[in-house]
């Protein structure tokens, strides 16, 4: 649905001209229907845009207040409450988790420390026992069933992408340090987004009414089967395969009636909000943290280069060479994002916000519907390094087919959120692959 007259509001700065020019044509030339961007330079909001539609069966607009889940994004709020609290001294990142949560030293888990787990290297990456939205909303029975679980390998000897379980670790890992015995999603909004005034939900509450969230609108299944790599479309197909056990329970924030489920948390997928909110979150971060009262030595570790599981950072899920840290997807050969310090997290759906304290700064514009676009693909990283594209020279850009790469010197800090309410990967599968079963396995399989 490519839109001739799109409305696009906000406001950019001068010397950011091109990231609008970027925005209008995610909308006339690669089939956008709604999205926001949102730019922070040096603590200063540089691009605050949103336009198209929030709603194509309706053709509600995209306001400025309009939210939309963001997926695997999520992870990296969930990992900058999990940074707040390591500040604050309620954990040490090289501790054993069974230190501060003893019932989870069963099944050989004493000695996994907070780095690996946040890594991706804890083989925790799934569970064995079947739960369904009960069992995520009484955390105490959520706790027993996560401490009875047995690692699928040896800790940090491999990776093993953490999709959905990852956050409900955190979570319960935070509760027994924290004094109020808060969950991630309840400590994220007393701590982070209250005092910073944002609009992000890790648990979305009652009284966000459905006027403000935007729908999902699944796109192009026939194009997908050529835009992820090989390795990984053979693993998705495969129902004993790590991706589909590491994805199980994706959709679970998903609801057909409110659009969104209120009241459930799935820190590691399930955050609601606004590009806006994600971009100045991670905009504290990168310039200090003052607001926050945030230590030098917790973002010192936020920045520093990963620690590599024995086997290397090639991961068992998603096929591809990624390096994860502190709950943080970092800068890599296959997905340069920004100054080796940066962190950040990219979400299905095409969500991506991240904070880079140095060094030179990138923009990705994808003309694909980005919802099956697998991070770090191939395809992707191929194109990407093809085109290189100063922002002061877009003739590049307009000649290409492939994502452009916009170069900002200095940027410290942005969240863009381009093509986010496409297609989950989780509904590829369903109906591009006809796999039987695999929708209850979403829905109401393992946790």
């Amino acid at each position: 649905m490519k839109q001739t007259n799109v409305a696009i509001w906000g406001h950019v700065e001068p010397g950011f001209e091109a990231v609008r020019e970027a925005f209008v044509e995610n909308f006339t030339r690669r089939n956008e229907l709604g999205a926001a961007c949102c730019i922070y330079y040096r603590g200063e909001k540089v691009v605050d845009l949103w336009g198209g539609i929030r709603n194509k069966q309706t053709c509600e607009p995209w306001e400025e207040d309009t939210m939309v889940i963001v997926f695997s994004a999520t992870k990296g709020l969930s990992g900058l409450a999990m940074a707040l609290a390591n500040s604050r001294g309620l954990f040490d990142y090289d501790e054993r988790i069974s230190k501060y949560w003893p019932e989870f030293a069963q099944q050989g888990k004493d000695k996994i420390t907070i780095r690996q787990l946040l890594a991706h290297q804890a083989g925790l990456f799934a569970f064995d026992e079947i739960g369904d939205k009960s069992i995520i909303s009484d955390i105490d029975r959520l706790a027993e069933v996560l401490a009875r679980q047995k690692p699928a390998y040896e800790p940090g000897t491999r990776q093993v992408y953490h999709g959905i379980t990852l956050g409900y670790y955190e979570s319960e890992l935070l509760r027994r340090v924290d004094p109020k015995r808060r969950s991630i999603g309840q400590y994220f909004q007393d701590e982070i987004a209250a005092p910073l005034g944002l609009d992000f939900y890790i648990r979305l509450p009652e009284e966000i009414p459905n006027k403000r969230l935007a729908t999902l609108q699944k796109a192009n299944y026939a194009r997908a089967i050529f835009t992820v790599p090989i390795s990984f479309f053979l693993a998705t197909i495969n129902p004993r395969s790590a991706i589909r056990k590491a994805l199980a329970g994706s959709l679970l924030p998903l609801d057909k009636e409110r659009i969104y489920a209120r009241n459930l948390e799935v820190p590691s997928g399930g955050g609601v909000g606004t590009a806006r909110a994600i971009a100045h979150a991670y905009s504290v971060f990168a310039t200090g943290g003052k607001e926050l009262d945030l230590r030098e030595e917790t973002l010192r570790q936020l920045m520093a280069q990963p620690v590599a599981p024995m086997h290397g950072f090639r991961d068992g899920a998603l096929k591809e060479d990624i390096r994860f840290s502190l709950g943080f997807v970092k800068p890599g050969l296959n997905n340069p994002f920004g100054h080796p310090g940066s962190f950040g997290a990219p979400g299905f759906g095409g969500s991506f916000g991240f904070a880079d304290r140095g060094g030179q700064n990138r923009i990705w514009v994808r003309p694909q519907p980005a919802g099956y676009v697998l991070y770090g693909s191939t395809r992707y990283r191929i194109a990407h390094r093809n085109v290189p594209f100063d922002w002061r020279d877009r003739s590049v850009s307009r000649k290409s087919n492939c994502p452009c790469l916009i170069n900002f010197p200095e940027l410290d800090i942005f969240t863009i959120r381009i093509h986010f309410y496409r297609i989950t990967l989780a509904e590829f599968l369903i109906k591009y692959l006809h796999c039987q079963g695999i929708k209850d396995l979403m829905l109401n399989g393992p946790l």
